[in-house]
């Protein structure tokens, strides 16, 4: 019978950094809070518009 292997990751990626590592050390932003900044965006922006006479 074959010897079980004890390694822990894929021996293609040849030392490259694991995605649950790198997912550790990035920034996590919801998506609600994505939509919501959007929302503001596009809503200041049509203030600023209509405050400046740009409304069509």
């Amino acid at each position: 019978m074959a010897k079980k292997s004890s390694g822990d990751g894929l021996m293609s990626s040849a030392g490259l950094m694991r995605y649950y590592d790198a997912d550790k050390k990035a920034i996590h932003v919801q998506p609600k809070t994505v939509v919501a900044f959007g929302l503001i965006a596009g809503i200041a922006i049509l203030v600023l518009n209509a405050s400046f006479g740009l409304w069509p």
